[in-house]
């Protein structure tokens, strides 16, 4: 994954001329020390750059144009430490193109009761500053994330870093590519949609290339780099006995490595940053990629099973979103059910390929007959997912819109052993509950894919959505279906009015 410290978030300033050279230069030392400690502090996961104090119209146009042309500023954090009168604002705030936080803090913590006069009033006035701009950005109806408390508290700056995750991920995406090996799976409605909507939307490009052309790359990787491959897989992974070398399969394994170094060499030359396959559509290749899928998601690319090109683009920005938290973000399925009434559990899964960086043990390497597809039996890794709090996300096509719909769940260890199992997969608990999620998922229009986290929240997603500009719905601990209903009415209505 890339560094997100490369990347920057200006903090910027409003104040005015009226105050004065000696306000002013107040204003600028104050705020060069908060940016500083924000940049500091061990939970900011990317730069924080302070910028000059903006007194004019001028001064906010050029600053907020800057940013848009500045390709490692991802965003811009707005304070007003005096009043800044809102109309300034306007001309830069019609052109800025970055997501946008609103920082409602001010210097001091504390009123200091005793010597608190006039002068103190109108340097230390981000209470009334920041009404005013809060008031042009809504009349602006632009979307941003405002976050109220003193900046040297964690609490304000676990919200900072938040939305600084996601404007990670919306940067990841702009001008991004995503490979579709083939087209999608024959029938499957949630996997289509509008590419050309999409790239308007959202900022990257989806596009479809033959299998045959995977396949050359492929038949050109060398014997020494497959070897080099499978001795990879037997360092990390726990290797099946008939897999190893001079095991009656262990030419599969060979392939495997094949595909995988194939695809990696594919994927890098185009510059992609996820892909999509379907095991309708591999003319030419022995077998279905399962652990070249599963270990390509596992370096940070996006990756979506029978075409589903909306999922692989999730994936990939959750995986931006979460570097370096603990904790791992996969390609996922529901699967199957458990429904028995004192423990009512989902089984999410996929034919093949789910991440390991959600394993929770180290993976086996595994071959085991797919039953569709037509193709070789193909190899995998097999693992059980971690416990703990977790969520599911899903982007889907409405036709006149997006909608993102994301399920808070608790992932559970397994009852029982799976012996017969020959895939990776992990348990989970729905909220608030088995019945009001499934339906709520359902009611929403929730695709059978989706991203699945163990370390990215609800705000996470929250503030990705309101950069991208698109519906959110959270099916959660609080959630139930006739406020959720009701919900799903009054949005249909809004952007019907609206778009």
């Amino acid at each position: 994954m890339e560094d997100l410290k490369k990347l920057e978030v200006w903090f910027v300033t409003g104040s005015q001329h009226l105050y004065g050279e000696e306000t002013l230069k107040q204003v600028a030392e104050h705020s060069t020390q908060i940016a500083r400690s924000i940049d500091k502090d061990p939970a900011i996961p990317v730069r924080v750059v302070f910028k000059p104090v903006v007194k004019s119209p001028e001064e906010i146009y050029q600053v907020c144009q800057e940013a848009n042309t500045t390709s490692t500023c991802i965003g811009i954090i707005a304070w007003m430490h005096t009043f800044s009168p809102a109309k300034m604002w306007i001309g830069g705030l019609k052109v800025l193109q970055k997501p946008l936080l609103h920082l409602h803090t001010q210097f001091n913590r504390d009123i200091p009761w005793s010597s608190i006069d006039m002068d103190f009033m109108n340097l230390n006035q981000s209470a009334h500053g920041d009404r005013e701009f809060g008031f042009m950005v809504s009349r602006m109806r632009m979307n941003r994330k405002v976050v109220v408390g003193h900046w040297q508290d964690s609490e304000v700056m676990k919200s900072v870093a938040v939305w600084m995750r996601a404007a990670a991920g919306w940067n990841d995406w702009q001008n991004a590519r995503f490979c579709r090996f083939g087209d999608n799976m024959r029938q499957v409605a949630v996997t289509e949609g509008d590419k050309v909507e999409a790239e308007l939307k959202f900022g990257y490009s989806v596009n479809g290339y033959g299998i045959g052309d995977l396949v050359k790359v492929i038949n050109d990787v060398s014997d020494s780099a497959i070897a080099q491959q499978v001795a990879e897989y037997e360092e990390i992974y726990t290797v099946q006995a008939p897999l190893r070398k001079g095991g009656e399969r262990h030419s599969a394994l060979k392939d495997a490595a094949k595909i995988e170094i194939g695809m990696r060499n594919f994927l890098k030359a185009g510059n992609f940053k996820g892909f999509t396959d379907t095991f309708e559509d591999l003319h030419g290749m022995v077998q279905l990629p399962g652990i070249a899928s599963q270990r390509l998601m596992a370096e940070g690319y996006g990756f979506g099973g029978e075409g589903d090109w909306k999922t692989s683009a999730l994936v990939r920005a959750m995986k931006v979103m979460a570097t370096g938290l603990k904790g791992g973000n996969s390609f996922m399925e529901d699967y199957t059910y458990h429904f028995d009434p004192n423990n009512q559990l989902v089984l999410g899964s996929h034919m093949l390929e789910i991440c390991p960086s959600i394993a929770n043990d180290k993976p086996t390497v595994e071959i085991h007959p797919l039953g569709i597809g037509g193709k070789a039996d193909p190899v995998r890794l097999v693992f059980n997912a971690g416990s703990g709090p977790a969520l599911n996300a899903s982007i889907v096509d409405m036709g006149n819109r997006f909608r993102l719909i994301v399920n808070e769940v608790v992932a559970v260890d397994p009852i029982q052993s799976l012996p017969k199992l020959p895939v990776a997969r992990v348990l989970w608990k729905p909220y608030p509950d088995m019945k009001t999620g499934c339906a709520a998922w359902i009611l929403a229009g929730g695709a059978h894919h989706t991203g699945y986290s163990q370390n990215l929240t609800t705000e996470h997603m929250e503030d990705f959505a309101e950069m991208a500009g698109v519906e959110y719905l959270l099916i959660g601990k609080n959630s139930n279906l006739y406020d959720l209903k009701n919900q799903l009415r009054w949005n249909d209505l809004y952007y019907r009015h609206s778009i």
